[in-house]
């Protein structure tokens, strides 16, 4: 592709970019006044959990390259240019086994070393109660060790890693401890730790807590809850999921007001029925069923399992949610959830997405790279 130029307003200020771009990548930008008012310059939108995609399950065996171009593909077509691979609760071994699978799967191609930013593991080491294991197998819950966190980081020198773990299970304290030694972003969820216990798990080094208001179980204490309890816990920056279901608007509101938008980032903790019809799907063990109110739930039981949320789709509820523009959401799904990940807004991939307004329409349309030479910080 020879040298081009593209003129787009930041999504943050509005202020006028000509973009000159080489190979797909964006290599120079600078203001000007000439830029259209429907063509708009965002972080491309990362998702820090992504279990599945367009029909196909992270958690199943067999997996080939063709398949996660595919899903990479179609988050690409819903404004996501990265995101941490997902592998749910599963017999230790069998998880280890799927990551060094996968990771070796990632580096047959030059497409999904872009997209596939890292990896987050939520499970095995949550709480087994019910409620609180959510669509987990409570059967292969373990307490973690040290020595768990040090074979995760063998299977996956070197790059991103993100741990959900409950830090009521004994040793969690000392594992969040060698997690973070390791290099590993920790975040608490699936639990229903005390007040003390959360505390203690970040000064270990725990930072996040995993899509705040699930989870857990329908029917919380009114007074001393989890909820309550997370977000009265300093230095915890959390992850809602924006498709109007997993948190109401109401709560939705509340969660943002208590904590500041600096302090949530939007994931879809997506499964195989995101970006496919209604009908049934899997998750590891687990079979799901997807109504056409595009619920994700158990055969038969009324809770929610992961969900079928495309990534633009959440930055729009979120703002219908909250009353605003989606300018105003899109950073909570871009820069926020990578800071909540640990993962470079300029590690290698495609960063930048371009966006079209048309009245009330907002689609994402071709996503470039960052050429290294970039003079944009969002």
């Amino acid at each position: 592709m020879a040298t081009a130029t593209l003129l787009a307003r930041r999504f943050d200020t509005a202020q006028g970019v000509r973009l000159t771009l080489d190979n797909n990548c964006v290599t120079r930008a600078e203001p000007c006044d000439d830029a259209p008012q429907d063509r708009w310059l965002a972080p491309a939108l990362f998702d820090p959990q992504i279990n599945g995609f367009a029909d196909l399950d992270f958690q199943a065996d067999g997996l080939k390259q063709d398949d996660l171009l595919r899903v990479v593909r179609a988050l690409r077509a819903a404004g996501c240019g990265q995101f941490l691979l997902t592998l749910i609760t599963a017999d230790f071994e069998t998880l280890l086994a799927r990551l060094r699978t996968l990771r070796k799967l990632r580096e047959t191609h030059r497409e999904l070393k872009s997209a596939i930013a890292g990896w987050h593991l939520e499970g095995p080491f949550l709480s087994s109660s019910p409620g609180y294991c959510g669509a987990h197998d409570a059967a292969l819950m373990r307490d973690p060790t040290p020595a768990h966190m040090q074979r995760i980081r063998d299977a996956a020198p070197n790059e991103p890693i993100l741990l959900t773990l409950s830090p009521e299970r004994a040793g969690a304290v000392e594992a969040i401890q060698a997690a973070v030694n390791l290099k590993f972003r920790v975040s608490l969820g699936h639990t229903d730790a005390s007040a003390e216990i959360l505390a203690q798990a970040v000064e270990a080094g725990a930072t996040g807590f995993t899509h705040l208001g699930n989870g857990c179980p329908q029917t919380l204490d009114r007074h001393d809850n989890i909820l309550v309890r997370a977000l009265d816990t300093p230095g915890l920056h959390v992850t809602l999921i924006p498709d109007r279901l997993h948190v109401p608007p109401p709560l939705f509101s509340v969660f943002h007001k208590a904590l500041g938008r600096e302090r949530v980032a939007y994931t879809t903790d997506a499964m195989a029925a995101a970006g496919a019809p209604p009908g049934r799907y899997t998750i590891g063990r687990i079979e799901l069923e997807v109504g056409p109110d595009r619920v994700v739930r158990m055969p038969g039981k009324t809770n929610f399992a992961g969900s079928a949320l495309r990534p633009l789709d959440g930055v729009l509820n979120a703002a219908a949610m909250l009353g605003c523009s989606w300018r105003e959401t899109w950073a909570s799904a871009s820069v926020q959830a990578r800071r909540y990940a640990g993962v470079s807004l300029y590690q290698a991939g495609a960063p930048y997405c371009i966006l079209t307004t048309e009245g009330e329409t907002l689609k994402a349309g071709q996503l470039y790279a960052d050429g290294e030479k970039h003079e944009l910080v969002f």
